[in-house]
């Protein structure tokens, strides 16, 4: 889906005043309401906006601890191995990966015994052959992608 100038710009003021009305978003812009609300609607559907409820932190639900889990899958057992993980509620996000093994998996723990327990109900999983583990020291670069619906803005105003 091509995102236009105007597109970019909802985004970006989505990502700056996300409890903005968005009448307000309409006036801000200078476009009719029912323009805004079209376009909202269409990046939507189109999967461009993914979800408006608020980003939580787990350092400030009681897990500080930030891990990337590599898990090694025996083959044919990728689905089945992906699903447990869904029942790990300290997983916060996995992903299939090409590399160092076959999923890798975003884990947040209270204190590093902790996340050495759940380290261990990944290796107990059937169909988990083994996994490295990664303990984050400190965020460098927080998720954003603000920077990014600029350059697209950038893109689309020079018909790239």
């Amino acid at each position: 889906m091509a995102v236009d100038a105007l597109d970019a710009k909802i985004l970006r003021l989505l990502l700056e005043q996300p409890r903005t009305s968005v009448r307000e978003y309409a006036r801000v812009l200078g476009v009719a309401r029912g323009t805004l609300q079209a376009r909202l609607d269409r990046l939507e559907r189109e999967g461009v906006i993914t979800g408006t409820g608020p980003r939580l932190s787990a350092a400030a639900l009681g897990h500080p601890v930030l891990a990337f889990v590599h898990i090694e899958v025996t083959q044919g057992h990728l689905d089945t191995v992906a699903e447990a993980l869904a029942d790990v509620p300290e997983i916060i996000e996995a992903f299939s990966i090409t590399g160092g093994g076959d999923l890798m998996a975003r884990v947040v723990a209270r204190d590093a015994g902790h996340l050495e327990d759940v380290i261990q109900v990944l290796v107990q999983t059937p169909g988990v052959v083994r996994t490295r583990t990664e303990m984050v020291l400190r965020e460098r670069v927080p998720y954003r992608v603000l920077p990014l619906v600029d350059a697209v803005g950038r893109a689309a105003r020079r018909g790239t």
